[in-house]
């Protein structure tokens, strides 16, 4: 029987906000999340995409919108998860939480559609984000065949995934104590002063995805040793994890998982 002050929970007590100072000292503001350096080890997962081969190629989420603009049907309503109409275009892209849309869709790998379109995974100098693969786009709209990256969460599939990738690579394995952290951003409250901070057992932190409070996945996820640390920026399609060799070379040969390394953003 697990002490159930040690699980970790969206529910639990904060911890003391000090628990991420290390974090502030390493990568600096966390506004959007700490993005740690390798320790001495780092690669990125990418969010997951989808596709359905039903759907249609050539008509964008921004051409739905119009249209029911045009007819009187369409209010402020969310497209791909997201309310992005005040842009002025329906990206289709979302913010926040994902998961598997359900029937008919298939998991679309980045290294799939960059083969597809001849765009590179990521570009040279840039990382995970909206900015990726503009030739599968229309302006800044994609096809409705296409469910791209949502930003600042991981999807469900591949956050349970890497928690179980790191329960494997941590001496403790589910027992591992870690500790979470939400950038402040998820809360409408920019105050770094008292930033939320909470501990408890990784076996435990597949439970954080459905975190009533926020609608993402936690911005840091670290071991309390330090021996590795995740962080899900706010504004990216990815998340960097930095660890111990053995840990990412697994992350990057797990076939659940999609992983690359970025030379440029070690």
């Amino acid at each position: 029987m697990h002490d159930r002050s040690c699980l970790l929970t969206a529910h639990g007590p904060l911890t003391s906000p000090g628990k991420a100072d290390w974090l502030h000292e390493l990568a600096g503001d966390g506004i959007t999340g700490f993005m740690p350096p390798p320790l001495p080890d780092s690669a990125w997962i990418l969010n997951a995409m989808y596709e359905h081969a039903q759907a249609p190629a050539d008509v964008t989420y921004d051409d739905v919108h119009r249209a029911r603009v045009a007819d009187g049907s369409a209010g402020r309503s969310a497209v791909g998860g997201a309310d992005l109409t005040e842009a002025g275009v329906a990206t289709g892209g979302g913010i926040g939480r994902a998961e598997h849309p359900g029937p008919g869709w298939r998991r679309l790998r980045w290294a799939e559609l960059a083969e597809r379109t001849g765009d590179p995974l990521v570009p040279e100098g840039l990382l995970p984000s909206y900015r990726c693969f503009p030739s599968a786009r229309t302006g800044d709209s994609w096809p409705l065949s296409l469910t791209p990256p949502t930003e600042g969460s991981l999807d469900r599939e591949t956050w349970n995934r890497l928690i179980a990738v790191l329960t494997q690579h941590s001496p403790a394995g589910p027992d591992t104590r870690c500790l979470v952290y939400y950038n402040p951003l998820m809360f409408r409250d920019i105050d770094m002063a008292n930033p939320h901070v909470r501990v408890g057992r990784l076996g435990d932190a597949e439970s954080l995805y459905d975190n009533p409070e926020v609608h993402f996945s936690p911005s840091n996820l670290w071991a309390e040793d330090r021996s590795w640390v995740l962080c899900t920026d706010y504004d990216l399609w990815g998340t960097k994890v930095s660890g111990p060799a053995p840990l990412v070379e697994a992350l990057l040969h797990d076939t659940e998982l999609e992983a690359v390394r970025l030379p440029w953003a070690p």
